[in-house]
């Protein structure tokens, strides 16, 4: 072989060397450019997921105590205010809507009494406060109590709200279920919670699935209004669904990031 061949497969060699060593720094088939997208959308999603600041506010409202035909109400009427917007009107809006005769500038009406009744006043008391966040799914509490002058007591109530963040919107129980899956859901409550259950007469057939939930620490909670499964005495009933029992009843982007129970 003559000099000149011998230059020109020694360049072709060196050639060879350094594109094998250039490949070599990046795996085949992985499809890099696609996996920086990948990683910076999903850096772009979680940060439009806000976190959560929250703290409970006084409402304005025309009218602290209220009259009409029937008698006079006082209110007391708080909310959260936060950083996210919407949820601020959603309870504003709420509370409003409940409430109207607290935000109406229209005057008074006489009260009209019975012949020798004692003027009573009523009381109704609103609040909202910020329960949690995990991921995209912020949970809050409303809660109310009203007494009306001459009963024998007050009634109250929790309603739960689970917002997902992401989507902008108010989570039904409908919402986060797996297609189907109510039955199954009903059942696994009753079975997690049957020895409350039978001990105040309540048979699987009687049990209903309440839409008023929240994300609890070992379980997904719902929560009953009083008087439907227990005395006023005992308040407002929670049964528990522990987290291992929800695998396929629950769509998976409505649950926490759970250990693998299967293993235990």
């Amino acid at each position: 072989m003559n000099t000149v061949y011998k230059n020109v497969w020694a360049a072709a060699g060196v050639a060879f060397l350094s594109l094998g060593l250039l490949t070599a720094c990046q795996p085949r088939n992985e499809p890099v450019q696609d996996n920086q997208h990948k990683a910076q959308a999903a850096q772009v999603k979680e940060q439009s997921i806000p976190l959560i600041q929250s703290k409970t506010v006084a409402m304005k409202l025309a009218k602290p105590e209220a009259c009409d035909a029937e008698g006079c109400t006082q209110y007391s009427i708080q909310t959260v205010e936060t950083n996210v917007n919407w949820i601020n009107q959603y309870f504003a809006e709420r509370i409003k809507k409940a409430d109207p005769i607290a935000f109406s500038t229209a005057p008074n009406e006489k009260v009209n009494l019975a012949e020798g009744a004692e003027p009573g006043l009523g009381q109704s008391i609103t609040h909202v406060r910020y329960i949690s966040q995990w991921g995209k799914i912020a949970t809050f509490a409303l809660e109310s109590y009203t007494y009306t002058a001459g009963a024998a007591h007050g009634m109250s109530h929790v309603e739960y709200v689970n917002f997902d963040l992401q989507a902008k919107k108010r989570l039904a129980l409908q919402d986060v279920l797996a297609k189907g899956a109510e039955a199954k859901v009903l059942s696994a409550l009753y079975d997690a919670n049957s020895m409350w259950l039978e001990e105040h007469n309540i048979e699987r057939g009687k049990l209903q699935l309440s839409d008023n939930f929240y994300y609890g620490a070992s379980g997904i909670v719902f929560v009953y209004p009083l008087y439907e499964l227990a005395s006023y005495a005992e308040g407002m009933t929670e049964l528990n669904l522990p987290y291992q029992m929800t695998k396929g009843l629950f769509k998976p982007e409505y649950l926490p990031n759970l250990p693998n129970y299967e293993n235990q």
